[in-house]
């Protein structure tokens, strides 16, 4: 998430800087940049604050006036819109975000000394916020490459406190539009200081089909070779596949049979909106098919480029991680809650806009870290035992093994046979015991006190033809009332139902389960065949922020505009490696 210190979040208007969105994660109540009190429901154990490497803090300067800065005329026409306000001011935040995508950022901006001054700041901030064992304030940047309008951005986040992190000035794109160029850097950074960094790639769906390339590298134009392989695997154990940009889980036209595959779908064109989506994008932008490339690849190339884990965020540009529906911020400060976001574009560029209402109140990361601390929080994430929410605090565990038994999940503490016996999310299995036809798995989830009841539990299944080509399943685990909710004679569960009164912006927990918890073995599993399975964990359907926002300005939505949502959590896979 970013703060004034971002170019784009300073310029559509947010005035709450690195202290005000640590005191806000943390639990207090702040003022928004547009006046409203705003505070969370309960606090978060971390956040990262994330702010763009390029600029950082350079807008804040050209809005004061900095002479330096000044001197560029382009630069100088930035500052007289944005002080202008309205309309001028919205229009010279797109000139300065297509500015970064074309590469073309005056030189002026990019000052390395001003923007190690503003780095060092930062991480003070993050020090005096930094509470281990009750808030962490973990340390990260975010590296915007957005070369020609594709979106390839990374957030890099430190494992260390500020005195390794501020060895070496965060990458900039104004050095390379090129991932391996970042993966470099922060080979760099641990060899000189001893640290230790990881990588985050953005939900792919402004990529225009390059965040997953198969066979060829679009930074080069040349085939995919090991080194690519080993170095993505290495530098990026985690993707972000939810935010408030669109879910990035799977498409309906890759998962034709999954019928929860079209959900919060925002597919319009690259970043910038230059270039409108094509078909034949799709497919090398969403995590499922780019988990089940990851197998075929790894026989190529010696390495699955693709064995990631699975987290959200938010990328909110208002410096308040505020994600839940009825307590949704907004993706920067022109957005936060008011009668006319539901209409009111997002974003435009030439003619082309992201709709109000397209955009989605997600997500959070969940870390299964021995405790709350930026060392202990980083471990897990390296090693992929991290969830996906799109906005509830759900409660998820799953675990792979091979010698599972119902006696596991009768005592409802899936964790203490899971570890004893098997691996968790995150991990891979191999060497079956001996006697195991296929592994077994428990799975399960509490819901968030403060949202929906759990619809269902399901596993996704990927898996390695003997011809290279790549397979995929949903199957539905556990679900509730499964006594009275027998399976369809399509094979599917039937619809759980839904409570939500549209109008009030009201449901009940009158269906659904609080918990679900169930253990399962794979009954199609074939031991010549690499494999990733992840749990996906539904709700009911509760009212969408654009439902709360209708109710409290009392607004009449068109019906393109959908009202409610059936939110999800994403585990990290369990992959099959024989």
């Amino acid at each position: 998430m970013h703060t004034d210190n971002s170019l784009d979040a300073r310029g559509f208007g947010v005035t709450l800087d690195v202290a005000d969105a640590y005191r806000f994660a943390r639990g207090e109540e702040v003022v928004t940049s547009h006046g409203i009190p705003f505070k969370l429901r309960a606090p978060l154990d971390w956040l990262v604050v994330a702010d763009h490497s390029d600029g950082m803090g350079a807008m804040k300067q050209i809005i004061a006036g900095n002479p330096t800065l000044l001197a560029d005329p382009t630069v100088r026409g930035w500052s007289r819109a944005m002080n202008a306000g309205g309309e001028a001011a919205f229009q010279a935040t797109m000139d300065v975000i297509n500015a970064f995508a074309l590469g073309q950022t005056p030189d002026v901006v990019l000052d390395k000394s001003f923007q190690q001054t503003v780095w060092d700041d930062y991480l003070v901030t993050a020090e005096n916020f930094n509470d281990p064992g009750v808030f962490t304030t973990m340390i990260g940047y975010e590296w915007t490459s957005t070369e020609n309008g594709n979106n390839l951005h990374r957030n890099v986040l430190y494992r260390d406190g500020p005195i390794r992190a501020s060895m070496m000035r965060p990458y900039t794109t104004a050095e390379s539009f090129n991932p391996e160029d970042l993966w470099r850097w922060m080979e760099a950074y641990e060899e000189r200081t001893s640290g230790r960094v990881l990588a985050i790639a953005h939900n792919g769906n402004m990529s225009n089909g390059i965040m997953f390339p198969v066979e060829t590298n679009p930074a080069t134009g040349e085939p995919l070779t090991g080194d690519y392989a080993e170095m993505r695997a290495a530098w990026e154990p985690l993707y972000e596949v939810t935010q408030i940009k669109g879910d990035g889980e799977t498409h309906p036209m890759l998962s034709p049979t999954d019928e929860f595959a079209d959900f919060e779908t925002l597919e319009l064109g690259n970043l910038n909106l230059t270039v409108p989506k094509e078909p034949d994008m799709i497919k090398y932008e969403y995590a499922r098919q780019a988990l089940r490339d990851g197998m075929a690849m790894e026989d190529k190339l010696g390495t699955n480029p693709y064995k990631f884990g699975m987290v959200g965020s938010s990328d909110t540009h208002t410096a308040l991680a505020a994600v839940a529906e009825e307590n949704y911020i907004g993706k920067h400060a022109g957005t936060e809650p008011s009668a006319d976001r539901i209409d009111h574009p997002m974003a435009k560029f030439e003619g082309r806009q992201y709709e109000g209402w397209s955009m989605s109140a997600s997500g959070y990361a969940a870390v299964w870290a021995t405790g709350n601390t930026r060392k202990e929080i980083w471990d897990a994430m390296a090693r992929k035992e991290v969830y996906a929410t799109t906005g509830p605090r759900m409660t998820v565990r799953f675990f792979g093994g091979w010698d599972f038994d119902e006696a596991d999940v009768a005592n409802r503490l899936p964790a203490e046979a899971g570890y004893a016996k098997g691996v968790p999310m995150g991990g891979t299995l191999s060497d079956p015991s001996e006697g195991a036809t296929a592994p077994t798995f428990i799975v399960g989830a509490m819901r968030d006190p403060n949202s929906g009841n759990l619809d269902r539990v399901q596993i996704i299944k990927g898996w390695l033809n003997q011809d290279g080509s790549t397979s995929e399943q949903v199957y539905d685990v556990i679900w509730s009332d499964m006594d009275t909710r027998p399976l369809g004679s399509d094979g599917k569960v039937p619809p759980v139902g839904n409570t939500v009164d549209v109008a009030s912006a009201t449901w009940t927990n009158s269906i659904g389960e609080p918990e679900l918890l169930a253990l399962w073995q794979d009954p199609d599993f074939d031991p010549a065949q690499k494999a990733f399975y992840y749990a996906r964990v539904l709700e009911i359907p509760t009212p969408r922020w654009t439902a709360y926002d209708a109710k409290r300005f009392g607004l009449t939505p068109g019906p393109e505009v959908p009202m409610t949502i059936q939110e999800r959590a994403y585990t990290s896979p369990i992959w099959y490696d024989q």
